[in-house]
C-alpha cells in the first residue's frame, strides 16, 4: 500500500483497550487470519505470533502493514500446510458465509464450510493447549445443529473438552449489533482450567456514535416518553429487539414501503403524492400480505381489488405511483410496490441512525444499506419526530455512508490501526473481521484458568 490512513478511536474505549500491560507470555496460530483482528487483542495480552495463515491479498498488505514480522511467519493457504508450529494457543475466524442467512445456510454443502475439518486438523497438528474459533451465530442456529455438533464432536475426538457461547459486540464497546458464536477448546489434560473457563459476562457502557463519526458534533439528546399507546396503537411488535425501548422513539429510521411504524419511513412519505395517493399505497402495504390476494409473503392486486380497499382510487393515481416509481405493473396487469421486499429500502437506503444512536447495524463484507443522519432530530410527539427527519435529514440530504475509517472503529480497532487505502477493500477486510475487544474478553479468561502457565 502506499499511503497508511490511521483511525483515531475514541479515547474512551477504542482508544485505551489496548494499551494496558500484558498478562504473560504465550504463543499463538492465527488461522483465516484477515487483516488482523485476533492479532490486535492478543498482542496486547502478551501473546507472541508464530504463524498466520490468509489467502486474501489484500487484506495480507493489511496485516503486514500493522505488524512489523522479519519474516511475518505466512503459513499461506490452510487447505496447503503440511507443517505448523507448536503454539499455546490456536485462533480464527472460520470463514462465515455458508452459516449465515444472507449465505442461505449452505453449511457443509459449501466448500468454505468444509474449512472446519481443515481447522480441526490443523489443531491436531499444532496441538495448542487452548483454541478460540469465532463464527457467524448461524453456526447455532437450531437448523444446524446437526454440524454444530459434528464440528464439537471432530474437537472432542481430537482430544478437547468444549464450550461455546454466542456473544455481540456490543456488550464489549462496541457500537454495534454484531453476534458471533466463539467456540473454545482446552486440552483434556487442562481439564481443571477447563472447568475454571467461563465466557465474559457483558460489560456495563454508554456508547455513542457520534464518538465514532468524523465532522459530527457531540449534542446532549435528552429523549421524551412515550406511551405504548402513543407509540405503536397499545400493542408493542414482537419484531421489537433488546435495543430498542418500549417508552422511547427510535434513533434509527427505516426506509420500507412493506411494514409501518413509528420510525418507518415510505417512499410515499418522501415524493410528491396526493392524499388519495398515499391511502392508495397505505391499502396495498397493510393487506398485500393477505391469502386472498395469493400464496406469498407479498402478492400484486388487480386494480379492483385495490379500489375494494379503498373507494376513492383511481387508475390516473396508480399511473401516477407507477410514473414515480412507487407502484409498478407486473406481466399479468396486477399492481404492487417498486419496492416489494422489507430489506430493498428506498432508493439505495434501508436504515439511517441518528448520531445519539447507541448502535451501528452489522458491518458485513459486501457493504450495507445503512447510513447515518448528520444531524439530529428532536419533536415532542410521535409524528413530528417522523416529519423533522423526513424535512430535516432526508430532503436536505444530510445523511451519508460510515466511512471505512469510522467503520474500523466501530468494529473496535486501536487507534494507531493501518487500514487498506482503497475503500473497497477495507470495506470487505472489516466486515469481515473479528471485532478484537470481544476476542480480548474472551482470551482474558482463558489466561485467567492458568493454562499458560502449568
Amino acid at each position: 500500500m502506499n499511503r497508511n490512513v490511521i483511525i483515531d478511536a475514541p479515547t474512551s474505549t477504542v482508544g485505551t483497550l489496548f494499551t494496558e500491560k500484558p498478562m504473560l507470555s504465550f504463543k499463538y496460530i492465527d488461522l483465516f487470519s484477515g487483516i488482523g483482528g485476533f492479532r490486535v487483542a492478543l498482542d496486547s495480552l502478551g501473546g507472541e505470533s508464530v504463524g498466520y495463515s490468509e489467502i486474501d491479498k489484500h487484506a495480507v498488505e493489511t496485516y503486514k502493514a500493522n505488524f512489523n514480522d522479519p519474516d511475518h511467519h505466512e503459513l499461506g493457504d490452510v487447505t496447503q500446510i503440511e507443517e505448523i508450529p507448536k503454539s499455546d494457543l490456536m485462533v480464527g475466524g472460520v470463514p462465515c458465509q455458508s452459516w449465515s442467512v444472507a449465505g442461505q445456510m449452505k453449511g457443509f454443502d459449501d466448500p468454505r464450510g468444509r474449512l472446519w475439518f481443515d481447522t480441526i486438523e490443523m489443531v491436531k497438528k499444532s496441538k495448542p493447549r487452548a483454541f478460540m474459533f469465532e463464527n457467524v451465530k448461524g453456526l447455532a442456529d437450531p437448523r444446524n445443529a446437526n454440524e454444530l455438533n459434528l464440528i464439537i464432536r471432530s474437537f472432542e475426538e481430537a482430544g478437547y473438552l468444549i464450550n461455546y457461547k454466542v456473544l455481540n459486540a456490543f456488550d464489549f464497546g462496541c457500537p454495534q449489533n454484531r453476534s458471533r458464536i466463539f467456540i473454545v477448546g482446552f486440552q483434556n489434560k487442562y481439564k481443571r482450567h477447563f472447568s475454571d473457563f467461563a465466557f465474559p459476562e457483558p460489560q456495563e457502557h454508554t456508547l455513542s456514535l457520534v464518538e465514532y463519526l468524523d465532522g459530527i458534533e457531540k449534542e446532549d439528546v435528552k429523549k421524551k416518553k412515550f406511551s405504548v399507546d402513543e407509540l405503536f396503537d397499545g400493542k408493542v411488535p414482537m419484531s421489537r429487539n433488546s435495543f430498542q425501548k418500549h417508552d422511547e422513539v427510535n434513533d434509527f429510521f427505516v426506509l420500507c414501503d412493506t411494514r409501518n411504524g413509528h420510525t418507518t419511513i415510505h417512499s410515499w412519505d418522501i415524493r410528491e403524492t396526493s392524499d388519495d395517493q398515499k391511502a392508495i399505497c397505505m391499502a396495498i402495504m397493510k393487506n398485500r400480505r393477505k391469502k386472498r390476494y395469493g400464496k406469498y409473503d407479498g402478492n400484486p392486486m388487480s386494480f379492483e381489488d385495490i379500489k375494494e380497499l379503498y373507494s376513492r382510487a383511481k387508475i390516473k393515481d396508480i399511473e401516477s405511483l407507477v410514473e414515480k416509481k412507487i407502484l409498478k405493473f407486473n406481466d399479468e396487469g396486477k399492481i404492487d410496490l417498486v419496492h416489494s421486499k422489507n430489506s430493498a429500502g428506498v432508493d439505495g437506503i434501508y436504515r439511517v441512525y441518528l448520531p445519539n444512536s447507541e448502535i451501528f447495524s452489522t458491518l458485513t463484507a459486501t457493504g450495507t444499506k445503512d447510513f447515518v443522519a448528520e444531524v439530529y432530530v428532536h419533536a415532542d410527539t410521535v409524528e413530528g419526530y417522523k416529519q423533522k427527519f423526513i424535512d430535516e435529514v432526508l430532503k436536505k440530504g444530510k445523511l451519508r455512508p460510515v466511512t471505512p475509517k469510522e467503520a474500523h472503529k466501530i468494529q473496535g480497532f486501536p487507534s494507531d490501526f493501518v487500514i487498506h487505502e482503497k475503500d473497497k477493500h477495507a470495506n470487505k477486510q472489516v466486515g469481515n473481521s473479528v471485532a478484537p475487544p470481544v476476542v480480548k474478553a474472551v482470551a482474558e479468561q482463558i489466561i485467567r484458568t492458568g493454562v499458560f502457565t502449568n
